[in-house]
């Protein structure tokens, strides 16, 4: 008979305001176990952190461990269907990935309550009795060599490559982590090493003794430790030692040096790293040398004027405000978070981790230092309307936080007219900002944030956290909005960052070309990166501040309070606001009139018509392309974006496309991915513009041209059209619960409400009832309907299938972007050779976005 589970009765320091249960289990194999019971959740989740890392790689097999994590996912000996697990969990809601980190790798999933126990089951093979074949075994070295190749190009992967290079080499920090073909393909086979023996042979590194599991349910603790105690005690424990580095990865030959690098992106980035004392047990070109400067003097600042025990204090009060009035996450992210501290803190403190200081400890501050040197209404209701403002006014009725979250949408409809004003507008935002900067820490000591950003339509103020000093914060930012003017020395270093910016798109990856170009096809009001760049360079201080006038002089302020503050101070906020802006000596914001408000549109595809755009990535150093083909309801892709248009804004079409993503979503990605080896990034998702509903294919491949990769995609339509005929009533059923219990997952917290009702009234649908209304819709759903759906808008040769097919072909592949621009078209399709020409030809859909007043009529 074996032992009993151990249970401990932790106390556990928790925030004030969680009211979820905790409790600490350790099972006989040593397993560590965190059990939380939520009754008020819709989502259970789960995360496992083993303690095996890329620094336990073989020598010689770089990237073993990040191997291994991938290849867990494809199948067990109690699930041998190929997937058979994030088949299940994306089936029922849910989602799941993992990560491989030095010394740890970390598994995770969630999904909805309903199917917890069963998708538990899945989770727990993984660390029981994996399958993997010689077949699975080749076919995931590709998709690792593609991640791989997929950073070759990234100024960040480089570098930290580039710092792990030049670190000791006796140090497994200085190894080579991601893995590749050659690290686990090539020279293994060279040295006479069968890969997967190699895999098996590091996966006995698996003991539970090295493990943590932190499971997140509805279910009491009882039950959770029940399914628990079932699933995870096969976990064999082979009593592994955890991994100790043997020294620092740096030494006093590698201090003191700069390393200069040329970057793949425009722009010049500094970066001072110092090797620090691991301090757990501690817990509770141009002006480069002015910047290390100064850097070091506010070390020796710091040094010189010692360490002060009311900024401790300070800093103590905010962390504890922070702590105990933290928001509700969602469960996926709680189990990550709280995972990672259980290796390194007693059980008491897992909840807490590092996010309050125990004690005020001067000497060990100082040690660091040392180190661092130079060696009640449902919805929102519409509560005051003028000619120069709406204000929309929510409540907080679920959470009953002292928070609040304020929107002020700056509507300039010129700011979109011409490429010279969508960078005019852009580089005043920034400059704004930049101005902004001073009050940026208050801010934070008092719990608060903002943000400031361009919308399509002109700027957006964001500001959001505790009330009570919520009013000194925005009346601040309001002034500077009103009494904005162009420093010329910000402006100039602010205009080369800008352009910096511009430059560099064209060392982004193909698929995020591809997604571009699909954007400049599909949206009126988008002006070509070079022509802003053009404009861009040519703008000045003078041109800028003689624009400005010129941009607020037709300006609408769309309001949005939500949270802890009473309707009558929103209005008054609100009309201080007016005055603040429009009602100034001297101010530049004028008032427009209704029909000169903005509307942003799409273009409307033609039924059974694919359209496609064929170009060259715009760096051929880049050997990846991209397809990305869009079905708008009606599909966009070396990167191939596929993009398949289906239709304007409506509850019954927008679950019958949701259902059809549910279903569809993991299959493509284990055809297009992991079958056809296709590329890394591989996927199908639904894509909403302006109102506009549309599925999207994106495949970015070394291994295909565009052409192909579009092909395979049409291919996978066809083979799944027979999957969707063949649906059984039971799988029906099942998937539309799983949208269901997706859709009624509870707000977590006020920022996530706040989003879903600004974004309805962002884009003018207004469809606060939207969840209730498609969950009704849902539930009456009959599997006939869906099917025709399917065949008129979706399968390929649909009569109202609307596609469009962009193709990005990359260095390996020019050759056969040659051929494909001299081949003749083929009935049914239609080569874009001309953007802004084609957009020209097609009518527009109608916006869901009316003015500042809705004209009706009597």
């Amino acid at each position: 008979m074996s032992p009993a589970p151990a249970e401990s009765n932790v106390e556990f320091i928790r925030a004030r305001s969680d009211k979820r249960e905790y409790r600490r289990v350790v099972l006989p194999n040593a397993l560590e176990c965190l059990l939380i019971s939520d009754s008020e959740t819709d989502k259970a989740a789960a995360c496992m952190e083993v303690g095996v890392g890329s620094f336990s790689d073989p020598e010689g097999l770089e990237g073993l461990a990040h191997f291994l994590e991938h290849m867990l996912f494809y199948a067990s000996e109690k699930y041998p269907g190929e997937q058979d697990y994030t088949k299940y969990i994306t089936e029922h809601g849910g989602s799941c990935n993992a990560y491989t980190s030095s010394e740890t790798t970390n598994f995770y999933f969630d999904v909805n309550v309903a199917n917890f126990e069963e998708a538990l089951d899945r989770f727990a093979q993984f660390f029981i009795k994996p399958l993997m074949s010689q077949d699975a075994v080749l076919r995931e070295i590709k998709a690792v060599d593609s991640e791989h190749k997929k950073n070759l190009l990234s100024d960040g992967w480089r570098m930290y490559q580039l710092q792990k290079h030049l670190a000791s080499k006796d140090h497994p920090y200085h190894k080579f982590s991601t893995g590749s073909w050659e690290t686990l393909e090539t020279k293994p086979k060279e040295r006479g090493l069968d890969i997967r023996q190699e895999l098996l042979k590091f996966y006995e590194n698996y003991s539970a003794n090295l493990m943590h599991l932190v499971v997140y349910g509805k279910e009491s603790l009882d039950c959770i430790q029940s399914f628990v105690e079932r699933l995870f005690s096969d976990i064999k424990n082979t009593d592994q030692r955890s991994f100790k580095c043997p020294s620092q990865p740096l030494s006093e030959q590698h201090m003191q040096l700069v390393i200069k690098a040329i970057p793949i992106s425009e722009g010049d980035y500094l970066k001072i790293s110092w090797p620090v004392t691991p301090n757990i047990h501690f817990y509770k070109e141009e002006h480069m040398e002015d910047i290390i400067g100064l850097v070091f003097k506010y070390i020796l600042l710091l040094k010189e004027n010692g360490i002060h025990e009311w900024i401790y204090d300070e800093l103590v009060a905010i962390n504890e405000t922070e702590f105990h009035y933290q928001d509700k996450v969602h469960p996926i992210s709680y189990v990550t978070d709280i995972v990672t501290t259980m290796q390194s803190f007693p059980p008491e403190e897992w909840l807490v981790g590092a996010s309050l200081p125990s004690k005020y400890a001067p000497n060990r501050i100082n040690m660091i230092l040392d180190e661092l040197s130079a060696e009640r209404v449902k919805f929102p209701a519409i509560l005051r309307k003028t000619p120069l403002s709406r204000l929309w006014y929510k409540p907080d009725m679920l959470f009953s936080t002292p928070k609040v979250h304020i929107i002020i949408d700056f509507h300039c409809p010129l700011t979109s007219h011409s490429p010279e004003a969508v960078i005019s507008t852009s580089l005043f935002v920034d400059l704004l900002a930049d101005y902004l900067n001073a009050y940026a820490y208050d801010a934070q000591i008092a719990g608060l944030f903002y943000s400031i950003y361009r919308t399509s339509a002109g700027f957006q103020v964001s500001v959001g956290g505790y009330n009570d000093k919520m009013r000194i914060l925005l009346d601040a930012i309001m002034k500077h909005i009103s009494n904005f003017e162009v420093k010329p020395n910000r402006f100039c270093a602010l205009k080369e960052t800008a352009v910096k910016d511009y430059q560099n798109f064209k060392f982004s990856q193909p698929y995020s070309q591809a997604s571009y170009y699909l954007s400049l096809i599909l949206e009126d009001q988008k002006w070509p990166l070079a022509e802003k760049l053009e404009a861009l360079s040519k703008l000045e201080p003078d041109s800028l501040a003689k624009f400005m006038p010129h941009l607020l002089s037709k300006t609408f302020l769309e309001c949005y309070f939500h949270g802890n503050i009473e309707p009558n101070e929103a209005t008054s906020i609100v009309q201080e606001i007016e005055d603040t802006i429009f009602n100034t000596p001297n101010s530049v914001f004028k008032s427009m009139s209704p029909s000169q408000y903005l509307i942003k549109r799409v273009i409307m595809l033609e039924n059974e018509l694919k359209c496609y755009h064929q170009i060259e990535g715009l760096n051929q150093k880049n050997e990846n392309s991209s397809v990305v083909q869009y079905i708008q309801k009606e599909a966009c892709e070396d990167a191939k974006h596929v993009y398949i248009q289906v239709h304007l804004d409506d509850a019954l079409s927008n679950i019958k496309l949701q259902l059809f993503a549910l279903i569809a979503s993991q299959p493509a990605f284990n055809q297009l991915r992991t079958v056809e080896q296709l590329g890394y990034i591989a996927g199908l998702s639904l894509r909403s513009d302006c109102g506009v509903w549309a599925l999207e294919v994106v495949i970015q491949s070394t291994v295909k041209d565009p052409s192909h990769l579009d092909a395979r995609i049409d291919e996978f339509f066809k083979m799944f059209e027979s999957k969707i005929h063949e649906l059984s009533d039971k799988d029906f059923k099942r998937n539309v619960k799983s949208l269901v219990d997706s859709k009624l997952e509870k707000f977590k917290n006020l920022w996530e409400e706040s989003h879903f009702y600004w974004g309805e009234i962002e884009a003018g649908t207004l469809k606060f009832d939207r969840v209730e209304s498609e969950v009704a819709l849902l539930r009456e759903l009959k599997k006939e309907e869906f099917i025709e759906f399917f065949d008129q808008h979706i399968r390929v040769g649909a009569p109202q299938r609307k596609t469009v097919s962009v193709q990005v072909f990359g260095g390996e592949h020019l050759a056969e972007f040659k051929k494909a621009i001299a081949e003749a078209d083929i009935p049914k399709t239609y080569r874009i050779t001309d953007i802004f020409g084609f957009k020209r030809s097609r009518p527009l859909y109608r916006s869901l976005k009316g003015g500042p007043g809705r004209i009706t009529m009597d």
